[in-house]
């Protein structure tokens, strides 16, 4: 611990990466006072009770994801969402798109001109869920303007909307300017800053269970902190685990001396994913919920019904479970390409022993990629569905916050540090976990 506080100390006398430490930390403090200023004439329980209670533990992490900016319905309240989805999206029609392939490949420039398309996408769909939110939850907006409620519909979806380009900025800047992922950043504060809530949601369930036993509210408790470490241990085992696959590379004679021969490996994560998947798929789920508020909120039909309370059925678990395990192997695909490694280490002499180079090594890193897809798709599914269903059974509130956003924090804590551990080692400085 000392040496880690020591290590600490020396990245504060580097200016340059003070000053990124620094930005960052000020940066994100805006952010949690934008969470803070609330969209005016809004009936903050009514829309609660529309909107995040109807859509259950989903509801629960897009309110954590936003920093808790959903439920107290602030001009942040949609956060950071529309901009992963816009991304996402991207991804898709890259693979989809020629042009936009090309655009891909085209290096910095083209990396400019497809964020300016993320950019318009995100205020597109910003906006679209802005409307859909003030349709939807309309019973919770005062009627400030009386006879010109149209007048107030525009200043509650633009100030959703300007929000959401305003967290999009937030997040550029720290890319630019600070350290780490500036989305990954502005999730990881949100999540962060909802931590204390979900602790004391905890500690009253406690209550409420062993009334005046003493010891067995110390044990529930105890229980739910072994169980919280072990989720923790096992979300950090498999964010850093790899499948090493060995190669071997030929030896080259160049002049008078004799180059390659060296054996190494091709690493590849168990977790290639990342959470994509389960945001992805939740934004899937939310998307029933949105279209009915939008088009038939007030609708009894027994289709409508079942969705407006779909968060409350068993069909839900299934569906979430089967949307994150599709969406694993589909986004592992998109990530990584077994032809375009295969055809780089044809190039540099490199070969799998035992594996013919060209299209036989390419079918090899495939197979392994696809049995290392299966464990990551079923370890999220895992992990994101057994809190929730542990607290439909239980009854518990809070547990949403073991699965889904413990992945998120250890996902972004390590490619912090691992960013850290970069810029220290590129001045000279020991590691920053050494």
């Amino acid at each position: 611990m000392g040496g880690m506080m020591e290590t600490i100390r020396n990245a504060f006398k580097i200016e340059d990466l003070r000053k990124k430490i620094l930005f960052t930390i000020g940066i994100l403090a805006v952010y949690r006072v934008g969470c803070a200023i609330p969209v005016p004439g809004v009936d903050i329980a009514r829309f609660n009770e529309l909107f995040v209670d109807r859509l259950g533990d989903v509801g629960a992490l897009f309110d954590a994801i936003s920093g808790g900016a959903l439920s107290t319905v602030s001009i942040f309240a949609m956060g950071i969402t529309p901009y992963i989805n816009a991304s996402i999206i991207m991804q898709l029609m890259t693979v989809v798109i020629p042009s936009l392939e090309r655009m891909q490949k085209e290096g910095e420039e083209g990396r400019k001109k497809i964020m300016q398309i993320v950019r318009f996408v995100t205020i597109g769909l910003g906006l679209l869920q802005a409307t859909a939110l003030w349709f939807g939850t309309r019973a919770a907006m005062a009627p400030v303007f009386n006879g010109f409620e149209w007048l107030y519909a525009v200043l509650v979806i633009a100030s959703f909307t300007a929000g959401t380009a305003v967290i999009m900025w937030i997040g550029e800047q720290i890319n630019e300017y600070g350290i780490g992922n500036g989305i990954s950043m502005i999730i990881f504060i949100g999540i962060i800053s909802r931590a204390p809530r979900a602790a004391t949601t905890i500690y009253e369930y406690s209550e409420y269970l062993a009334k005046d036993a003493l010891l067995l509210r110390i044990l529930f408790i105890v229980a739910v902190l072994a169980a919280f470490l072990a989720v923790l241990v096992g979300v950090i085992w498999v964010q850093q685990a790899e499948r090493r696959i060995p190669v071997q590379y030929a030896k080259k004679v160049i002049g008078r001396k004799l180059y390659g021969g060296q054996s190494t490996y091709l690493p590849i994560k168990v977790n290639q994913a990342g959470v994509i998947p389960i945001i992805f798929a939740m934004s899937l789920l939310a998307l029933p919920s949105t279209l009915i508020s939008f088009f038939w909120a007030n609708s009894d039909s027994k289709i409508v019904l079942f969705f407006k309370d779909f968060a409350n059925n068993p069909v839900y678990y299934v569906v979430y479970g089967l949307l994150i395990f599709g969406f694993t192997f589909f986004y592992s695909s998109i990530q990584f390409n077994p032809v375009e490694v295969s055809n780089n280490l044809q190039k540099q002499g490199g070969f799998v022993p035992g594996i013919r180079p060209g299209r036989p090594t390419a079918e090899y890193i495939a197979r392994v990629s696809n049995r290392i897809s299966w464990f990551d798709g079923l370890f999220l599914v895992m992990i994101t569905l057994m809190p929730i269903i542990l607290g439909a059974i239980t009854k518990m509130p809070g547990l949403w916050f073991g699965g889904t956003a413990v992945l998120i924090m250890v996902g972004v804590a390590i490619d912090l540090v691992d960013q850290l551990e970069s810029q220290m080692l590129m001045r000279h400085y020991k590691g920053f976990l050494d």
